[in-house]
């Protein structure tokens, strides 16, 4: 009994299959066969694209632009607890 590797796209890649898949030149088993995966993952990829197509005119921040906040919030907070440590610590050994 052997095990399939799962195959892992990369973002670039699945983008340039949905916007193929968008442009209708081609069949989906057409784009499928010119990329070597199945066309089920080429019509889920479309249905990807075209959901996240208007959040590209709406103005709401990305997941990336979510994380960059989150990551931005928790370093302001450990940069405040380092400058009370190192103030308290000043005070205690008469600095």
């Amino acid at each position: 009994m052997s095990k399939t590797k799962r195959n892992r796209y990369s973002a670039e890649f699945k983008a340039k299959v949905a916007r193929e898949a968008l442009k209708e030149e081609s069949t989906i088993a057409e784009i499928a066969a010119r990329f070597n995966i199945h066309p089920n993952q080429v019509s889920e990829w479309k249905k990807q694209a075209l959901k996240g197509l208007s959040d590209v005119f709406a103005g709401k921040p990305g997941r990336d632009d979510v994380a960059h906040e989150v990551q931005v919030k928790e370093l302001h907070a450990k940069i405040g607890q380092l400058t009370v440590e190192r103030d308290f610590l000043a005070k205690a050994f008469g600095r």
